[in-house]
Order: structure tokens, then C-alpha cells, then sequence
């Protein structure tokens, strides 16, 4: 050993005598194989010392290994030192990664895009001469080919007997860069880093799930490129061997609430207008939509997810579906959530595929077979999708979601792989009109591209319109002219990190719910629903299914928790019923019968609508079995007249029969069944 390495070994034990006594502690009481040590410390102790670490990585960290084995510590095992926070020097994005920095110690942050399994790797082998029966260890330090000795100091060449080889857990993700990071129009670099022995165990693996955005601390190194022949190429490849994985975005769960926030959020949750401050700190730049905000406040919380006694699962999410006029501002509440939300993802129209949103299958050149790549809905997994320009996806892409709002869950049947994903996401999803403007009188199936069964799967759908309103425009002119002119932030009862905390706070909480508020609940819904009267036809219009019944309860729990109230009250319920209410009035409203009906929603066929089309279809049946095949047109008309159905409704129903395949038109002017 030269003197240089006895120097840094001498240097790192006193620095670790000196700075690093609580760390020791906890790995003799714990049983914790590796020692985090923070740079910036380092740096302070011996800038020296510091800055060999950096420019000699994988010398220096042999010598601050050696040199706690030196401590004389009461454990059996061996400790791996793990540095985090480095300089700023240190900390490059991917893209800027280059020859220059292979072999030295850096810090890269992105996002998780991909993770094997973990497989046991080998490090280090011993081998037999036959000869001489001297034992060789040769170290193992290309990833993918197993090495064995060359010759044995007896002189022998050729096979070696293999004794004994030394494994550890090894797995490898693909790091990508942020998209917060990239400028207009880059392409998202990735790198495959390598984790082993402690970074692998079941708790840091979690911290590198497909989705998290983590910080990598390690060692670029190349890899060299083997030619069709066998032969080394002269360009090489390059990935990590990393060193340190710190998470950068966490769930709800995982952030950290110290006491002192927690008890000025219990004083915060003490005011009777917390719910008011907190949609006052929603998108603060975009004016009024308060019952909107209200709901997006009460999303971004959720309800308790729920698991029966017959396996069965009730989910805790609250999807949201803004629709609406162009500029209305859908898409700035999309991102302001998407940003305000820990694990936020945003996707938008025709840049996401059913694969990108769900999962894709990947060939796995490392392990040899295929993997899954996780796509939007996986990546933001206990956290909120914002999904804007949802109508301008494909209708395959779209299919993608039916699982996932409801069951939250992605099933993928693909190559060899058959699997079951988590997807228990918040979906909030924004789309516009098909003929630009909304049109209050159309159904909403007619006015967006959407299939009803997908729409049904919202709990809550609001209607944003632009409509010319003078005291209105001049509130919105002055509070955006006003921004301009001032050039700063809005002042707002709850800054982005603050909220953010707050949520996750609120959203640990798990109220029960009271009699009373159960009570509440069940009143609207059963009132509801015996308020219809029976419409043309005899069919009773269905004004609220058990779908929304269950979003009430949610929505009641959620308001529950944003006080942080171990009961759900008689409040809370009124706060869900009104929400509902005041949706179902702007989208499920039936001018003609003058009642909510929830069929406008889920079939697209309202209950008036269907009840006139059981009249016509009995109209057709009985003049067929007159004996006419081919029935005229005026007949139809004049025996509607009778049944007082107007003659545009009339035409719109053949038009809806024509389309089913239910009849056809012969000539023109006259309908005939099929069949």
C-alpha cells in the first residue's frame, strides 16, 4: 500500500472519529451496512481530502472503507460509505455527461423510467491451478463477462478449477432526465445505472420504482462495444456504478411533517375558513372558478380507499373532468395541479399513446428477456394524472383508461409477459367541445369526442364557459393587466410547498363516517332518485346511479380530512351534495322533462329521448305488420303528430335507428326494418 493510501486512510478515520460518531452508533444498534456520509462535511474537515475523493472515486472509497474497518466497531460485517451532496461542480444533467467525466465521482437527477429485477452478480472469484495448487482471486468488474485467470505464477496456462465466488444483489434502472429540465423541442437522455448489495434491499428499493425522481450519486465508467466479429470496438458505451440514491419527489406517505408543522397545521385546520384559503391557493393567476378549485381542492385529498370482506376494493380517488370553451384557462388549472401534487404527471391529447399512458413492453438487454416500461397512469401512482385534451386521443389510446379509473389497475398480456399493474391514480382530465364553444342544450357525449362508458367513470364533471359578462371582464381584465404590471407572485394564504405539505398531512388522515352524515347521504340519494316522474313512453329517467353515491362518500371524507376531522359530519355531507348537485345540473339537466338525468351522461340517450324511442319503434312495427314493408315517411309523421312528438325529434330518432342498423332506407322517403 503506497503512502498516499495510508494517508487518506489515517485522514478518513479521524474525519469519522470526528464527525461521524451518531452514524456509527446507529450501525452497531441497527445492524445498517453502509455510512452516509454528507460531502459538504467532508469539504470542511479536509478540502484535500475532498478533492482526491472526487477526481479518484473508486480509490478514495476503498480507503474510507478500509478506514472504518479500522474503527474496531463490534459488528461482522462490512460497511460500504455512501456520499451524497456533492459540490455543485459535481451536479451535471445527462446530456452533458462526457469523456472528462468518466472515472470521477458525480450527482445526476431524473426520473426512474425503467428497473429489473434484483439478481444475485458475481464480484469476485477464486480459481485452483491445477498444477500447483495455488489459489488465484481475479475481481469481476465487467458487468456481463465472467473473467478467469490468464496464468498462474507456476507458469501453467489454460483452464482453471473455479473454488468458490463471492455474490451480490445487483440491478440495474434507466435514469431519465426530467422534463422540467429540457428546453423546447429536446429529447429526454437516459442512463443505465447500476445498484448493488445495500442499495438493492427492500427498502431502498422503493425509492426506485419506475416514476420516482431520484439523485444519484456514483461513477460514470465505459463499457466496451463488442462488434458482430467478437472483436472490441473503439467507441465505448458508458453507465453509472452508483454510490448513494437519495429520492427527490416522494408520495404523500413519504413526506416528512416535522411537529412544529403539525401543529401549526392543526391550528391552520382550527379555522373555519381552511377550505376557502386553500381554493385561494389554487392557480391563484386564474380567476374565479371557485367550485372548480373546491373540487380540485377535495381531489387532490381524496377519500379512504376501501377494501371489502369479499376482496372486493372500493377506490378513494376523486376523477375530475373539466370541459369547456377554448381559453377559459382548463389547462392552467391542469398544470398548476400537476406541479402542486407530489408524484404530478401531465400528459396532454395527441403526445400520449395508449402504451405511454398505460405500460409498454420492452426488450431487456441487460436481463436478457422482456420488461415493462411504465407509462403515465404507473408513473403517477399514489398521486394525481392531468390529462389534458383527453377528446383528441385515438379511441384505442382511450380504451387504456377504462381499467384504470374504475379498477386501478393496468393489465398487460404481451410477448412473455403477463402482468397486473398498480395504478391507484388520480385522474384529473380537461376537453373541449367538438364545434369549439359548448352548447348547454346538446348532450355532453354529442359535444365531445368521448365515449359515454368513459365519461361515466368522472365522479364530477364541471362546464367552463366564457360568456360575455361586463362586471365579470372587467375583474378578470384588471386582476391580469394588474399581474403584468406588478410582475410578481400573487399572495396567497398557502404557497406550493406549503400546500403540497398540507395536502400529504390531510391526506394521512382517515375519518369515519358518522350516522348522521351517513344519513345525509342517503336522504339526497334516495330523494333524488324517487323525484323522477315517468317521460314520454312510460320510462322513468334514472337522476343519480350508485356511482355517484359512492363519489359522495369520498367526496365527504375528503372534506373530513382537509380539517383534519377524525369524523365525517353532517357538513361534510352537505359540502359533497351540493358539489354534486351543482354538476349534475350542468350536465345532466333535461330541459324537456325539466329533471336530472343521469342517463344524458352514462348512455348518451336521455330517459325523454328513449321513451320516444320505444313510440317510434312501435309506430314502425305496427304499420309493418299492416303488410308494408317499405313504410313512408309522412305516415311515421302522422302517427307521431298524434303521440305529440315533434317532427325534428322524429327525424333525429330515425337518424339514431339508421345508425344502429335497426333500419334503412330503401328510397328515398321511405324507412324499412332490417331483417
Amino acid at each position: 500500500m503506497s503512502d498516499d493510501s495510508l494517508t487518506q486512510i489515517e485522514k478518513f478515520k479521524d474525519f469519522f472519529e470526528t464527525n461521524s460518531s451518531k452514524e456509527l452508533n446507529a450501525i452497531v444498534k441497527e445492524g445498517k451496512p453502509f455510512l452516509e456520509v454528507n460531502f459538504s462535511e467532508l469539504s470542511k474537515f479536509d478540502v484535500e481530502l475532498a478533492e482526491q475523493t472526487l477526481a479518484n472515486p473508486i480509490e478514495a472509497i476503498g480507503n474510507a472503507e478500509y478506514a472504518v474497518e479500522q474503527l474496531d466497531l463490534p459488528i461482522d460485517f462490512r460497511i460500504r460509505v455512501r456520499f451524497f451532496k456533492l459540490p455543485k461542480s459535481q451536479n451535471i444533467r445527462l446530456r452533458d455527461i462526457r469523456s472528462r467525466n468518466l472515472g470521477s465521482l458525480l450527482s445526476l437527477t431524473g426520473l426512474v423510467r425503467l428497473s429489473s429485477d434484483v439478481r444475485p452478480q458475481v464480484i469476485s472469484a477464486k480459481f485452483e491451478c491445477p498444477s500447483c495448487g495455488n489459489l488465484l482471486t481475479v475481481l469481476q468488474v465487467d458487468h456481463n463477462q465472467f473473467r478467469e485467470p490468464s496464468r498462474c505464477s507456476c507458469g501453467r496456462k489454460g483452464k482453471f478449477k473455479l473454488k468458490s465466488k463471492d455474490l451480490v444483489d445487483a440491478q440495474r434502472v434507466v435514469l431519465e432526465e426530467s422534463p422540467e429540465t429540457l428546453d423546447g423541442g429536446e429529447q429526454p437522455k437516459r442512463l443505465s445505472i447500476f445498484l448493488k448489495e445495500d442499495l438493492v434491499d427492500p427498502k431502498m428499493e422503493k425509492r426506485t420504482t419506475p416514476g420516482s425522481k431520484i439523485t444519484i450519486t456514483g461513477i460514470v465508467k465505459e463499457i466496451p462495444v463488442l462488434l458482430k466479429t467478437g472483436a472490441a470496438s473503439t467507441r465505448f458505451d458508458i453507465a453509472m456504478e452508483a454510490n448513494h440514491v437519495d429520492p427527490v419527489q416522494e408520495t404523500y406517505e413519504d413526506i416528512k411533517i416535522s411537529k412544529k408543522e403539525e401543529k401549526e397545521f392543526r391550528k391552520i385546520a382550527n379555522d373555519p375558513n381552511v377550505l376557502e384559503n386553500l381554493v385561494k391557493s389554487i392557480a391563484p393567476s386564474i380567476l374565479g372558478h371557485d367550485l372548480i378549485k373546491k373540487a380540485l381542492v377535495l381531489q387532490m385529498v381524496g377519500g379512504s380507499r376501501l377494501v371489502l370482506s369479499d376482496g372486493i376494493k372500493r377506490r378513494g380517488d376523486i376523477h375530475l373532468l373539466l370541459v369547456g370553451d377554448p381559453g377559459a384557462g382548463k389547462s392552467q388549472l391542469l398544470s398548476f395541479i400537476s406541479k402542486s401534487a407530489p408524484k404530478g404527471r401531465f400528459v396532454s391529447g395527441k403526445g400520449a399513446s395508449g402504451a405511454g399512458l398505460t405500460a409498454a413492453v420492452v426488450k431487456d438487454e441487460f436481463m436478457k428477456g422482456w420488461s415493462l416500461e411504465a407509462g403515465a397512469m404507473v408513473l403517477a401512482n399514489k398521486g394525481v394524472c392531468c390529462i389534458d385534451e383527453l377528446d383528441k386521443m385515438s379511441s384505442e389510446d382511450r380504451s387504456a383508461l377504462h381499467e384504470a379509473l374504475e379498477q386501478q389497475t393496468i393489465t398487460i398480456s404481451k410477448a412473455s409477459i403477463q402482468a397486473t399493474l398498480m395504478a391507484e391514480t388520480t385522474v384529473l382530465a380537461a376537453a373541449n367541445p367538438i364545434h369549439g364553444r359548448f352548447d348547454p342544450d346538446s348532450l355532453i357525449p354529442d359535444q365531445i369526442n368521448l365515449p359515454p362508458t368513459l365519461i361515466n367513470r368522472f365522479d364530477l364533471i364541471f362546464i367552463i364557459r366564457d360568456l360575455p359578462n361586463k362586471e365579470q371582464d372587467t375583474r378578470i381584465a384588471t386582476h391580469v393587466l394588474t399581474s403584468y404590471k406588478k410582475k410578481d407572485t400573487i399572495p396567497v394564504p398557502f404557497d406550493i410547498p406549503k400546500l403540497k405539505k398540507y395536502i400529504s398531512y390531510a391526506k394521512s388522515q382517515s375519518p369515519k363516517l358518522t350516522e348522521a352524515a351517513l344519513n345525509v347521504i342517503r336522504d339526497y340519494y334516495v330523494g333524488l332518485r324517487g323525484s323522477a316522474d315517468s317521460g314520454d313512453g312510460g320510462i322513468k329517467p334514472v337522476p343519480i346511479s350508485p356511482r355517484q353515491l359512492e363519489a359522495l362518500v369520498r367526496m365527504a371524507e375528503a372534506s373530513a380530512k382537509i380539517r383534519l376531522h377524525k369524523e365525517v359530519t353532517v357538513e361534510d355531507a352537505q359540502l359533497a351534495t351540493g358539489l354534486l348537485q351543482s354538476s349534475l345540473q350542468q350536465v345532466g339537466f333535461d330541459k324537456e322533462t325539466g329533471q336530472i338525468d343521469i342517463d344524458r351522461i352514462s348512455t348518451g340517450i336521455p330517459a325523454s329521448r328513449r321513451g320516444k324511442m320505444v313510440v317510434i319503434k312501435d309506430i314502425i312495427t305496427k304499420l309493418t305488420e299492416t303488410g308494408i314493408s317499405a313504410i313512408p315517411l309522412e305516415s311515421i309523421m302522422a302517427e307521431a303528430a298524434e303521440k305529440e312528438i315533434k317532427e325534428d325529434k322524429v327525424e333525429e330518432i330515425l337518424e339514431q335507428l339508421k345508425r344502429s342498423g335497426e333500419l334503412f332506407e330503401p328510397k328515398r322517403g321511405f324507412i324499412q326494418k332490417t331483417g
